[in-house]
């Protein structure tokens, strides 16, 4: 599944490329993967904004409504010069009036897109690279919490956007047992782990924006530069200890016993 690193790389290239244009009209290839009367609210209409709301990309339209894509596993959204340029894996055009297409493409057609009132957009948490994001507002969400540190990062309606890649790794960083409760962390600590969580996802959102062509083809660029995710048995970068595996909410997690003891 596209982190949302990757997700923001995707939103990007579409701000640059396609905001502001106007849509010719639009043909959902698959329909069984969209909800609701995409082409009619498409047809004229200018994609006034890109916005991203953790791995949710939402498409502003003119004409009133929002259009909401989840890539899911292996969908992926872009522009291209001719509309009628499709791969076979296409599951839905906009045909832009300038001759150019953006394109839904998900090979598995696991992905989703939904027309939505702009007062039904999805809600998630604090995103991590926004500046509504900080040490103090960090200290308040875990407080009181019981909840193990990892578990807490995943939860959507926390902070947004966290999967369980950077996770790990901002929990590496920050020197947090991952099994530990996150309510149980000082001050100091939280602010060391809102810096790591900063960090991971700024330079993960970097690489992504250099790399990332489809979901899948940035794994193993990433991979080059991870400190403990999907490395168990293999020494620890810092202290050369094994890192350790364990499962957290059904999702392995990967940790260096010494460093994040």
């Amino acid at each position: 599944m596209p982190e949302m690193p990757e997700v923001e790389a995707v939103c990007r290239r579409l701000r640059a490329e396609a905001e502001g244009a106007t849509i010719r009209r639009a043909r959902i290839l698959r329909p069984s993967m969209a909800k609701g009367d995409i082409e009619e609210a498409c047809r004229k209409a200018r994609l006034t904004r890109v916005e991203r709301r953790g791995k949710n990309i939402l498409l502003h339209l003119s004409s009133g409504p929002v259009l909401h894509v989840h890539l899911r596993m292996t969908g992926n959204l872009y522009v291209t010069v001719d509309h009628r340029m499709l791969v076979t894996s296409a599951r839905a055009v906009f045909e832009l009036t300038d001759g150019r297409g953006i394109v839904f493409e998900d090979p598995r057609a696991l992905g989703r897109i939904a027309l939505l009132e702009r007062d039904s957009l999805p809600e998630v948490g604090l995103d991590p690279l926004s500046p509504e994001f900080t040490a103090e507002v960090l200290a308040l969400l875990v407080r009181g919490s019981k909840r193990p540190a990892k578990l807490f990062l995943m939860d959507q309606d926390k902070v947004s956007g966290l999967g369980n890649i950077y996770a790990a790794e901002a929990l590496f960083r920050a020197g947090i047992d991952p099994r530990r409760a996150v309510g149980s962390l000082r001050r100091p600590r939280i602010a060391r782990l809102y810096q790591a969580i900063v960090e991971v996802m700024r330079a993960a959102v970097e690489t992504s924006d250099r790399l990332y062509s489809s979901p899948g083809r940035l794994i193993e660029a990433e991979r080059q530069e991870l400190m403990v995710y999907d490395r168990e048995g293999e020494p620890c970068r810092v202290c050369r200890r094994p890192i350790l595996r364990l499962a957290q909410g059904g999702r392995s997690t990967y940790f260096c016993g010494k460093c994040q003891g």
